[in-house]
């Protein structure tokens, strides 16, 4: 190759990039579908050209020099000194460089920090291993779980398209409005993170992280927890549906309205008695969603990382059952055992906790209620 080939080689480099920056492909980043997005993009593909350009100076002054101060033609190195010019000038150039790029950087950075002027709050609260979200404008709140089964994970089923990045309650928020989280968590360190929205936000636990996005379109846009927290890391998705105001006001209202509800019936299970039947069947369906990933479908745990719940102790022995039911709902302090008290419902609680006390061989005969539940819930003696 020529040098005037060579020179013209590197000449294109800055149009290739521009081509590779034009596609969506999975070499470069996306658009995504909020102003912030936009701007993280341009800026990504602004530094990209500037190295670029640096690329083609730097490499195409060594290979001119290179080719035509080659011994071949019968250069001659030169004998000089240091030149005070010149380490001005290398200095410079690149202190212009930097401050080039950090215009720029500072200018997108401060508008990914600014969630003033907000429309909406949202809570969000990670835990191991699952997304809990709290509208402050509204009486709505609800936990956030991987779709994905158990059998699709175990390569039983085959596997949907949106396999591991699908939930049972997405989080819905409107289009068009300024939408402040509030990200934090309950037990380690996760991270709330949606490409599509150029935001990426650890949450701590004692801390509270603020992040916002506004965005363009209505659609399902996808995530992730950015942050290794635990042995069920790659199972913790997020969800979002942006819809249009409008729809978004019916959906609050229609899910503030069925959690009441919900309320309202837990309160008439205090006073009812709950067969066996009904429980070990919900409870079940409970344990084999919430609880057999660290103690197994079938009780026995994971010697020395998660206790068997078959034949143990605590779920035969009835002088241990208030200890049992604290353990479940309360959580247990320096372990993975988490809190199901604001997770799951009176009778979810029962329904597991009765399957819990007679799966398996335990068969305790033991049945609890609702008014069980609520009584721990609350400090109260059984």
């Amino acid at each position: 190759m020529t040098t005037r080939q060579t020179l013209s080689t590197l000449a294109l480099l800055p149009s290739f990039a521009a081509v590779a920056a034009d596609e969506q492909s999975s070499f470069n980043l996306t658009k995504g579908v909020t102003n912030i997005s936009e701007q993280v993009y341009d800026l990504h593909m602004t530094i990209l050209y500037i190295c670029v350009a640096i690329g083609v100076v730097v490499f195409g002054i060594m290979f001119w020099s290179i080719v035509h101060h080659r011994k071949s033609k019968g250069a001659v190195a030169a004998n000089f000194h240091e030149s005070t010019k010149v380490e001005i000038l290398w200095t410079l150039i690149p202190f212009l460089i930097l401050i080039g790029m950090a215009v720029p950087a500072t200018r997108v950075l401060l508008a990914m920090e600014d969630p003033s002027d907000s429309d909406i709050t949202i809570q969000v609260t990670g835990s191991q291993w699952k997304w809990h979200y709290r509208y402050f404008d509204h009486d709505v709140s609800f936990f956030s779980l991987l779709a994905s089964s158990s059998a699709q994970i175990n390569g039983e089923l085959k596997k949907r398209e949106n396999y591991l990045l699908e939930v049972d309650r997405p989080l819905v928020v409107p289009v068009g409005k300024k939408v402040r989280f509030l990200i934090t968590s309950e037990d380690v360190i996760h991270s709330w993170w949606v490409p599509a929205f150029a935001v990426k936000k650890d949450a701590n636990p004692g801390f509270i992280n603020e992040a916002w996005t506004k965005i363009d379109k209505p659609g399902i846009y996808r995530g992730q927890c950015a942050e290794l927290c635990g042995k069920d890391h790659g199972f913790m998705p997020i969800v979002v549906i942006a819809k249009p105001v409008d729809e978004f006001n019916e959906w609050v209202q229609e899910t503030a309205l069925a959690q009441a509800k919900v309320r309202e019936e837990e309160q008439k299970l205090l006073s009812m008695n709950m067969d066996m039947d009904e429980l070990m069947t919900l409870g079940e369906d409970v344990y084999n969603s919430r609880c057999a990933a660290c103690h197994q479908v079938n009780g026995l745990g994971l010697p020395g990382v998660f206790p068997a719940l078959a034949q143990s102790d605590m779920a035969i022995k009835s002088d241990r059952l208030v200890e049992h039911l604290n353990v479940v709902i309360h959580g247990k302090d320096g372990t993975a055992m988490q809190a199901f008290g604001a997770q799951l419902g009176l009778k979810e609680l029962a329904a597991v906790i009765t399957y819990e006390r007679n799966a398996w061989g335990n068969d305790t005969g033991d049945v609890i209620q609702a008014s069980q539940i609520n009584a721990v819930l609350n400090g109260d003696d059984l």
